[in-house]
């Protein structure tokens, strides 16, 4: 887990301060020298340490490829580390993040109107191409001094295209922080949808709106405690697709609806309590979509319907997620994948010097 970094980037790049380091990795701030454009890069520490690691970096790495979108993140390079066992990613550079900024308590309304919005309009394009991020939180959302937002940390994303054809794509539950995961997650099903975005999204809205964390359960049956306080409890119908031991577990708790989403909040903005308690359903079924959410009366100052792009195609990676590969395989694909952009870069290099 060495800070040193490799002479591959050192060349490419000058290296101007680090911006954060945590257990898996370290990230800095940059400029390219040939560009002279401000990046960040990630050295992703151990990168292949295990199978479900290497998987999260795959996807993190081919997602990226395939979003293209003013409000997601973008992935500008991906450079092989000498020791084989780190990895280095290099994006945009973004000047803070929503979990910074809320605890700053820096925003005014009209930034978090805007802030809601650019999430909508993100989570649009993502699920109109059927994937869904599974880990939004205040911390994935990256802001700048002019209030643009880019959603990060794809390391846990999911095409859902395999529902359309018939399938059930195996998701797992351990996804989002706890604080932010949907009832539905939590309590382990197998075939949730775009719905459990959306239910972070409620999250992340009442913690910018009250300045602290909605539901800060400090175990899977406190968060769940917790949201029943404020949702109540769910209907048989809301427990349709909830595995039978997951349910018995429900009936050992206590909560009963006693606690005011308005109260909690602490906001004269009933726009703002409309449209969390309606992304804070427990049913799926019964939350807010994202073409829904984007009509709603708190975003209407920025809403622009042609201005929120749809995918226009279904957007899948290039291995089965649904199989868990060797560490091997992960590390094979992404060193292919390096090699292929390179030689790609290469090429338009020579056509753009006027050979044909």
């Amino acid at each position: 887990m060495s800070e040193q970094i490799d002479l591959s980037i050192t060349r490419k790049y000058n290296i101007l301060n680090k911006l954060g380091k945590g257990e898996y990795g370290i990230v800095w701030k940059a400029i390219e020298k040939k560009s002279q454009e401000t990046v960040a890069i990630k050295k992703v520490f151990d990168a292949f340490q295990n199978s479900t690691y290497a998987q999260s970096i795959f996807r993190e790495i081919m997602f990226l490829q395939e979003l293209s979108h003013e409000n997601i993140i973008r992935l500008l390079n991906v450079i092989r580390a000498e020791n084989d066992k780190d990895i280095y990613l290099v994006f945009e550079f973004m000047e803070t993040d929503l979990h910074s900024s809320v605890r700053g308590n820096i925003l005014e309304p009209i930034h978090k109107k805007y802030i809601i919005y650019q999430v909508l309009r993100a989570l649009k394009y993502m699920h109109s191409g059927l994937v869904i991020h599974r880990d939004l939180k205040p911390a994935n959302i990256l802001l700048n001094s002019e209030c643009l937002i880019k959603l990060t940390d794809f390391g846990m994303a999911r095409s859902i295209s395999a529902q359309r054809e018939g399938l059930n794509p195996l998701l797992t539950d351990y996804v989002a922080s706890r604080w932010y995961r949907a009832p539905e997650v939590l309590l382990g099903a197998c075939n949730y949808s775009k719905a459990i975005d959306m239910w972070s999204v409620g999250c992340i809205l009442a913690e910018m709106i009250s300045g602290k964390v909605l539901f800060p359960g400090t175990s899977t049956l406190n968060q769940l405690d917790r949201i029943m306080e404020i949702t109540g409890r769910p209907t048989i119908e809301d427990l349709n697709d909830i595995p039978p031991a997951m349910i018995s577990m429900l009936e050992n708790l206590n909560s009963n609806k006693n606690r005011e989403l308005i109260v909690l909040l602490g906001t004269s903005d009933l726009d703002a309590v409309d449209l969390v308690s309606k992304l804070l359903q427990f049913s799926p079924k019964k939350r807010l979509s994202v073409e829904e959410a984007l009509e709603h009366p708190f975003v209407s100052d920025f809403h622009d319907s042609e201005e929120e792009m749809s995918c226009p195609y279904t957007i899948r990676i290039a291995l089965d997620d649904n199989v868990k590969l060797s560490i091997k395989e992960y590390r094979d694909r992404i060193y292919q994948d390096i090699f292929r952009r390179k030689k790609e870069l290469r090429r338009r290099q020579f056509l753009n010097r006027g050979y044909s």
